[in-house]
């Protein structure tokens, strides 16, 4: 996506597994490593709008309005566990301004039919 589009698409990239109403952090990358933690109330709220939607294994959706620790893009993985996507510095509206974006969309959708065929199967606590 960042080479088709020139720049980071996505900064932060968060994998979560949702169980019993409970949110469990799978994987995390970006600049926010080490307060991650404390600022993951933003991040929820945005998620928690996100997933009142339905979505099938390897759907997706956009917050068009979200910026900063805000969630931007969200895609669901496997069984309650989703891909949560972010550019913690401009919006998902900013990001789309750019006439490069509808290609660097490409890679994401392409990602979306890998998980639509192959779920991601986490094993249970």
């Amino acid at each position: 996506m960042n080479e088709l589009y020139g720049q980071v698409v996505f900064d932060e990239w968060v994998i979560i597994h949702v169980q019993d109403s409970k949110g469990r952090v799978i994987h995390y990358t970006g600049p926010r490593q080490a307060n991650f933690a404390t600022d993951i109330a933003e991040l929820k709220e945005s998620v928690e709008d996100m997933l009142s939607s339905e979505l099938g294994c390897g759907d997706f959706t956009f917050e068009r309005h979200g910026v900063g620790p805000q969630a931007d893009a969200l895609m669901v993985i496997g069984p309650d566990t989703y891909l949560i996507c972010n550019n913690t510095k401009l919006s998902i509206h900013q990001i789309t301004q750019n006439p490069l974006w509808l290609q660097a969309q490409v890679p994401f959708v392409e990602l979306g039919d890998r998980f639509r065929a192959n779920p991601l199967l986490l094993e249970q606590d």
